[in-house]
C-alpha cells in the first residue's frame, strides 16, 4: 500500500465519520423539532375543547344572569381573540386574557344561587375545569420539549448543524398576566 493511498483512505474515513455525525445530528434535531410541534398540537387540541365549551357556558349563564352583558361579551371577545392568535406569544397572552374573563364569569355564579345550583352549569364548569388542568399539563410538556429543543440547537457542535439548516429557537408558553404569577390570597 502506497503512502498516497493510505492518506486517501484516512481522509475518506474521516469524511465518512463526519458525514455520519452530520446526518445523526440533523436527524436528532428534526426529531426534537417534531416533538415540539406535536406538543403544541396537544395544547391546540385542549384549547379547541375549551373553545367549544365556552359558548354553552355563556348560554347557560345568560339564562340566569342576562343583564351581566359586559362579562358575557368579554368572555366571547376573549374566546375569539384566543382562536385568532397565531404565534405562541400571542396565544399565551390571549389564553391568559380568556382565563381572566372565565374567572369573572364563574364569580357571577356566587350572585345567582339558581345558576350555582343548575346541573348544566355545574357540569360545564366541571368539564371546563378538567380541560384547564389538561391545558396546564400540555403547556408544561410543551415547555419541557421546547427547552430540550432550544438547548439542542444551541450547544456546540450541534449549533453548527442547526445554523446551517435553519433550526430556529422556539418560544415558551408563559403566563403573562401578573395575577397568574402571584400566589392567591387565602383568607379564613
Amino acid at each position: 500500500m502506497t503512502p498516497t493511498l493510505l492518506v486517501l483512505l484516512v481522509v475518506l474515513g474521516v469524511a465518512a465519520v463526519a458525514m455520519l455525525w452530520v446526518i445523526a445530528t440533523y436527524n436528532g434535531l428534526v426529531r426534537k423539532r417534531v416533538m415540539a410541534d406535536n406538543s403544541w398540537s396537544q395544547i391546540d387540541v385542549q384549547l379547541k375543547r375549551r373553545y367549544d365549551l365556552i359558548p354553552n357556558l355563556v348560554e347557560t349563564v345568560k339564562g340566569y344572569a342576562g343583564h351581566e352583558r359586559g362579562t358575557l361579551e368579554a368572555v366571547i371577545k376573549a374566546r375569539q381573540t384566543a382562536i385568532d392568535a397565531k404565534s405562541v406569544t400571542d396565544q399565551a397572552a390571549a389564553e391568559n386574557m380568556l382565563s381572566g374573563t372565565l374567572r369573572q364569569l364563574f364569580a357571577l355564579s356566587e350572585s345567582y344561587p339558581d345558576l350555582k345550583a343548575n346541573t348544566n352549569f355545574l357540569s360545564l364548569q366541571e368539564e371546563l375545569s378538567s380541560t384547564e388542568n389538561k391545558i396546564g399539563f400540555a403547556r408544561q410538556y410543551y415547555n419541557d420539549v421546547v427547552g430540550q429543543y432550544n438547548t439542542a440547537i444551541q450547544v456546540f457542535p450541534a449549533a453548527l448543524i442547526a445554523g446551517m439548516f435553519h433550526f430556529d429557537k422556539r418560544d415558551y408558553f408563559t403566563a403573562t398576566a401578573e395575577t397568574e404569577r402571584q400566589a392567591p390570597a387565602v383568607k379564613f
